[in-house]
């Protein structure tokens, strides 16, 4: 079937789009650089004629909080008019465990505003919720500050590699609608002070983590089960140590 991946030449889209490509779909890449702008509309509706499912995996450029909830709303709106004017028939798109509970961040205020949409588009849909992916630990370390010493949120952390991540957006894909959330996590919970002080140590860097039940996640306020699964989850195979030897930052390992 002809499936539309928007965002489909980033980190998480491209192994999408080869994990669909290889089980023989003919899947359309969505992205500025293919000439399918959604924040313009431009090419979007061409795109989408005749698409059956939609692959939602963009995101905003930009982390600054008025940005972020214009791109997702504005994306929504022209992703959600194309889809329903074409008939598709299953929308699915990516988004982040506890979303719900992290209004004070102005991230996830517009990926709050993103899940309404969908839910009152009148597509049937699958919004997947994923934890932290392991690729993002630099960043997560770059928004703690530049000091020697960083002070990280206490709260469990269940990462997810970015291969386990395109392994289910790919099924749920090419499943029938959930009509609600999935959940997927990576194998191995723990304090997100802990691994990012195991990062530190494995990739030779000599700063010291803090854990601090206070310290805020991009603005946000974590309680102790707010960036894990509540229920059941889809686990991924992939552990910190085996992602780590695969991402080549481990200290000895060329980068």
């Amino acid at each position: 079937m002809k499936i539309l991946v928007i965002g489909g030449t980033g980190r998480i889209g491209s192994k999408v789009v080869d994990r669909l490509h290889a089980a023989g779909h003919d899947v359309v890449v969505a992205a500025p650089s293919t000439g399918i702008d959604v924040l313009s509309g431009e090419g979007v509706a061409a795109a989408m004629a005749g698409t059956e499912v939609v692959v939602d995996l963009a995101n905003s450029p930009s982390f600054e909080d008025a940005a972020v909830l214009s791109f997702f709303v504005t994306a929504g709106h022209n992703i959600l008019a194309a889809a329903a004017q074409a008939g598709v028939r299953h929308h699915v798109a990516l988004s982040v465990v506890g979303t719900d509970k992290l209004a004070a961040s102005g991230y996830f205020r517009g990926k709050i505003a993103q899940e309404r949409l969908i839910r009152d588009s009148g597509l049937a849909y699958t919004i997947i919720h994923s934890t932290q992916f392991f690729e993002f630990l630099p960043g997560i370390l770059q928004a703690a500050g530049d000091g020697q010493t960083l002070q990280l949120p206490t709260a469990a952390v269940q990462p997810i590699a970015a291969e386990d991540v395109a392994d289910a957006v790919a099924r749920i894909a090419l499943q029938a609608p959930a009509n609600g959330v999935v959940e997927i996590a990576g194998p191995e919970r723990e304090s997100m002070a802990v691994l990012a002080q195991r990062f530190l140590q494995a990739t030779g860097d000599a700063r010291e983590v803090v854990g601090d039940a206070q310290a805020r996640y991009f603005g946000a306020q974590l309680q102790q089960d707010t960036l894990v699964p509540v229920g059941q989850a889809w686990l991924g195979t992939i552990g910190f140590e085996r992602w780590l030897q695969q991402s080549g930052l481990a200290q000895g390992q060329p980068a």
